[in-house]
């Protein structure tokens, strides 16, 4: 079912991308045209919404494919996670080498494809003749959504950045924006979204008026600005749309979360989908797997793994489902070398062929995010408390909504000790997600937990990756000045 509702989609993301020219498929978009009109012009394609559904998955298509190397490429960017071959460059906290120079200029090249066809969908809706005004605003907030999380990725990675919308889209020469406007033109299309997406998503995969609120959320956090952030946190958890997953194994929490035929979940926020079908899957689990483990049919890349002497996995508490998802495996560097599972799939059809989802959020960093705003506005609360405690219940494979022996206490903690054990817990939870250096770079802790970890200290440079080398050549408004620094 899963794979069958993908394959549908792909068709029209495959006859989107023809008609906004996207070169990165396998398919023959010469093919494909032949089944259709040959005297298509592209004014006349974004009428309906039939035409609007393939332009707005032809947004997700390079959003999509980018995601697994950018999740990879930020956990070895970690306290707890190290590369391997080219990617153990990353681990040396020294800005990055010519060939990871190269890979950072790949995934910005995808960034901007997805929000160059979003802005597509957002300058062509209000021309259209036959749709709805809600048809219209819905496939505008999508979009919006869209290119505001995939700024969001950029201003976090590269600082400020060539703000491309709507209105300079046939521009060649756009400047680079200062983090501040980006995060204006964040906050301005999230506000749109938030208004414009629907409460329930039409299908699995589609953004809500949640997921809206969510990333909202934790722009504000980003921002510092801890009110709005535990406002809109607040309204998720007030919506009772989201639970979290009960499970009592480290095989339940793979299967029934991060499962491979799993359509959604019960805290499913939003998240990236991928089925078991050549040029749809996930190329994560392969990424990650080892072949003696026998989680994914493939073998596995083993390119990022952990280390049991490193003290985040040693301080780490015994029992926890989390930790059980990474096993010892020493494949040449040394036995204490650790490869994670949290991926599994034994039916991939290809490398990167994997059916298993890439959460975006899930409820379980939402409560976590709650608890961090709230505790910076209102100190310890019952309230803040209670929703760490439902994810370390749930981690431990106890019922998330019964107080437990294991569960933090008030009278127990300061706010600090409290913040603290928010983004360890983070950590634990969100493990190959791609949350814990952007934390770390937010909360001003980097250095420490590296240092603490890995004993490294971190180069200036390795704050942001580098613009681009293509990009400073070609876009006239920018030159070598705009270059981050130390490259």
């Amino acid at each position: 079912m899963k794979t069958s509702r993908k394959y549908n989609l792909f068709n029209t993301k495959v006859w989107a991308a023809c008609l906004l020219g996207i070169g990165a498929f396998t398919i023959s978009c010469d093919s494909l045209l032949d089944e259709e009109p040959k005297t298509i012009v592209s004014e006349n394609f974004y009428q309906n919404a039939s035409d609007f559904d393939a332009a707005i998955n032809a947004v997700y298509f390079p959003l999509r494919m980018v995601r697994s190397e950018q999740v990879a490429v930020l956990s070895a960017h970690t306290d707890w996670g190290y590369g391997r071959g080219s990617r153990a460059q990353y681990n040396d906290f020294d800005g990055f080498n010519p060939t990871n120079i190269n890979a950072a200029a790949s995934r910005w090249n995808s960034f901007y494809q997805g929000i160059r066809n979003a802005n597509i969908v957002i300058e062509k809706a209000p021309l259209s003749e036959e749709l709805t005004e809600e048809e219209m605003n819905g496939f505008i907030a999508e979009a919006m959504f869209l290119r505001a999380l995939t700024y969001f990725d950029l201003v976090r990675n590269w600082g400020g950045v060539p703000l491309r919308t709507e209105q300079n889209i046939s521009d060649k020469d756009v400047p680079k924006s200062s983090v501040e406007n980006v995060y204006s033109l964040i906050l301005s299309d999230l506000e749109a979204a938030e208004t414009g997406l629907p409460t329930a998503a039409a299908e699995p995969g589609r953004p809500t008026r949640w997921a809206a609120k969510t990333l909202l959320s934790d722009v504000y956090l980003q921002l510092g600005e801890f009110d709005s952030a535990k406002l809109k946190a607040q309204e998720v958890i007030d919506s009772d749309a989201f639970e979290l997953v009960n499970v009592t194994s480290v095989d339940e929490l793979r299967d029934k979360i991060f499962g491979p035929t799993l359509i959604s979940s019960s805290e499913e926020i939003f998240s990236f989908k991928f089925a078991r079908q050549t040029g749809q899957g996930n190329g994560l689990p392969w990424i990650l797997n080892h072949p003696s483990t026998g989680l994914y049919n493939f073998g596995g890349a083993y390119a990022h793994y952990g280390d049991a002497s490193n003290p985040f996995y040693k301080e780490w508490e015994e029992g926890d489902l989390r930790k059980s998802l990474w096993q010892l495996v020493d494949f040449g560097l040394g036995d204490s070398t650790l490869v994670n599972g949290k991926y599994a799939e034994p039916q991939a059809v290809d490398n990167s062929g994997a059916g298993n989802d890439i959460p975006i959020y899930r409820y379980a960093e939402l409560l976590l995010i709650y608890a961090e705003a709230s505790a910076q506005v209102d100190g310890l609360t019952e309230e803040n408390i209670e929703a760490v405690n439902q994810v370390r219940r749930r981690a431990f494979g106890l019922d998330p909504m019964e107080a437990s022996s294991m569960d933090y206490r008030l009278e127990d903690l300061n706010t600090t000790e409290f913040l603290n054990l928010i983004l360890q817990e983070k950590a634990y939870e969100t493990q190959f997600e791609g949350k814990r250096w952007l934390d770390l770079k937010r909360t001003g802790r980097a250095e420490e937990f590296v240092m603490k970890n890995k004993g490294l200290s971190i180069a200036d440079r390795h704050y942001l990756w580098p613009i681009p080398l293509e990009e400073l050549n070609f876009n006239e408004a920018m030159g070598t000045a705009d270059q981050n620094p130390g490259y």
